[in-house]
C-alpha cells in the first residue's frame, strides 16, 4: 500500500509552505456542481465543505478530514474547457504573475485574494495551457497525498517539450531532468532535486479540441475496478487501464468532459 502522507490536520496544523513551483492544489470549474461533487464523490469518497467564493460556489474536497481538491461552478455564461487546473506554489503571486506575462504566456484571472486563505492567479504558458498559482496564507494546498483519492502527479500534454520547459523552467525555477529517447518526448521538472510534474511532447496525437492542456493523475487502489466504476457514474473511458513503469493507468473523464488519470501505483 502506498504510504499516506499528510501534510496538515484536518483542523488547520501548521505544516510546511510548498517550495515554489511544486504542485500544491488541483482544481476543477464545472456548470453542475451539485452533479460534479456526487460523481467524485462516489468516485474517490469525497466529502465536501464550501470553500473561497471569489470565483463563485466552491467546494473543498475533503478525504478522511483532509483537504484534497476543490470544485467551482463557472456562471452560466462562462463557456471554458471543463479541465482539472494544478495550481503551483509561489512566495509571490503578483511577481509570478508579471514573469508569465514577461515570458509570453497570459495572466486570465488575478491576481486576487481569496479570502484569508491566500493568493492566487489563473494564468497560460505560451501554448495556452492552463494552470494556476497559489500564494499560501492561511490554507497551504493538498493536505492528504499517497492514498486512494489523493493527486498524485501532473504532466501537461503539449506539442513538444522544449521551448515550453524553458518557459517554465524561468518562471518557477524547475530544474529539467529530459528523458533520452529517440520516440518519446518528455521532460519531469524538479524542485530540489526532486520530481514534482512532467511535460509530454506528443506532437499530432494531442486532442484536437483541447490543445495543450495539463493533466491530473489521481491515485485509485484498483485501476481497472475504478474504470469499471467511473462508468457507471456516468464517466467516459479514453484510455483503457495500461500498465506503465509508474503503475496501472487508464485516462477518462467525468460527465461534462473533463479528462483525468487514474493510476494504481506498484505495491
Amino acid at each position: 500500500m502506498t504510504e499516506a502522507r499528510r501534510s496538515a490536520g484536518p483542523n488547520g496544523e501548521a505544516h510546511a509552505q510548498h517550495a515554489p513551483g511544486t504542485p500544491c492544489w488541483v482544481s476543477l470549474m464545472v456548470h453542475g456542481l451539485a452533479a460534479t461533487q456526487d460523481f467524485y464523490g462516489s468516485l474517490f469518497g469525497w466529502e465536501f465543505q464550501p470553500g473561497p467564493q471569489q470565483l463563485g460556489p466552491y467546494a473543498r474536497a475533503l478525504l478522511d478530514g483532509y483537504e484534497v481538491a476543490g470544485i467551482g461552478q463557472l456562471p452560466p455564461d462562462r463557456h471554458l474547457p471543463i479541465a482539472w487546473t494544478p495550481y503551483l506554489a509561489s512566495d509571490d503571486v503578483d511577481l509570478t504573475a508579471e514573469t508569465v506575462r514577461l515570458c509570453g504566456g497570459t495572466i486570465g484571472v488575478g491576481p486576487l485574494d481569496a479570502a484569508e486563505a491566500g493568493r492566487l492567479a489563473i494564468g497560460s504558458d505560451p501554448s495556452g495551457a492552463v494552470f494556476g498559482i497559489w500564494q499560501a496564507a492561511e490554507y497551504l494546498g493538498t493536505a492528504l497525498t499517497g492514498v486512494p483519492g489523493t493527486p498524485a502527479w501532473n504532466e501537461l500534454l503539449t506539442f513538444e517539450s522544449a521551448s515550453v520547459a524553458k518557459f517554465y523552467e524561468t518562471v518557477f525555477g524547475y530544474e529539467e531532468e529530459p528523458v533520452v529517447s529517440a520516440d518519446f518526448d518528455y521532460v519531469s521538472l524538479h524542485v530540489g532535486g526532486r520530481p514534482v510534474a512532467g511535460i509530454h511532447g506528443v506532437g499530432t496525437a494531442l486532442p484536437r479540441d483541447r490543445g495543450p492542456h495539463w493533466i491530473t493523475y489521481f491515485e485509485v487502489a484498483d485501476t481497472d475496478e475504478a474504470v469499471v466504476r467511473l462508468v457507471d457514474l456516468g464517466g467516459h473511458v479514453l484510455k483503457s487501464p495500461r500498465d506503465s513503469a509508474h503503475g496501472r493507468v487508464a485516462t477518462v473523464a467525468d460527465p461534462e468532459g473533463a479528462r483525468f488519470c487514474l493510476i494504481e501505483s506498484p505495491r
